[in-house]
């Protein structure tokens, strides 16, 4: 038997995405979001999910993709503590596609000569391929490093406070 990833497929600007299951705690309906005054453009801001306090980012932003205009069906996939360093985090999405099953088969690594920022937050394509009323179509998935993606946000946070400040003479 075929080793398989367990994956949650998402889209961004028309585009799609995926990261690892285990990393999803839920995913929830768009409501309201509490603005944080002077929040990095990357923090929607926050929401009470039964209790307790969620900070949201929009993907769109952090990863540096175009964010042009509110979707009608987005949504707020809730990551596991774990994955935001037990902090309470949720990532907008426009919308949620499924949750899959991946032969590890059908998925590659992009080449090290990818040399973009946004390459080392991939971890790979998933290559996705359906008859659809007896057309063969094959779709592609960015598979998303999620972990990375948010440790690299809280080094490039520590990156700035540390050079905010200076040695004195």
């Amino acid at each position: 038997m075929a080793e398989t990833i367990d994956v949650v497929e998402f889209e961004l600007g028309g585009e799609r995405y995926a990261l690892d299951i285990h990393l999803a705690r839920e995913i929830v309906e768009m409501i309201p979001i509490t603005p944080i005054p002077r929040a990095p453009p990357f923090i929607s801001g926050v929401i009470n999910l039964r209790g307790e306090i969620t900070n949201i980012m929009n993907l769109n932003t952090l990863l540096g993709l175009s964010d042009e205009k509110i979707r009608e069906n987005q949504k707020i996939i809730v990551l596991v503590p774990e994955a935001a360093k037990g902090n309470n985090v949720g990532i907008i999405v426009d919308d949620v596609s499924s949750v899959r099953q991946v032969p590890k088969s059908d998925i590659e690594s992009i080449g090290a000569g990818m040399s973009s920022d946004f390459s080392q937050f991939v971890k790979g394509i998933i290559k996705l391929s359906y008859d659809d009323t007896g057309e063969k179509k094959k779709d592609l998935v960015i598979w998303l490093d999620m972990e990375k993606v948010l440790a690299d946000l809280g080094n490039r946070q520590k990156g700035t406070v540390q050079s905010d400040i200076t040695p004195e003479a």
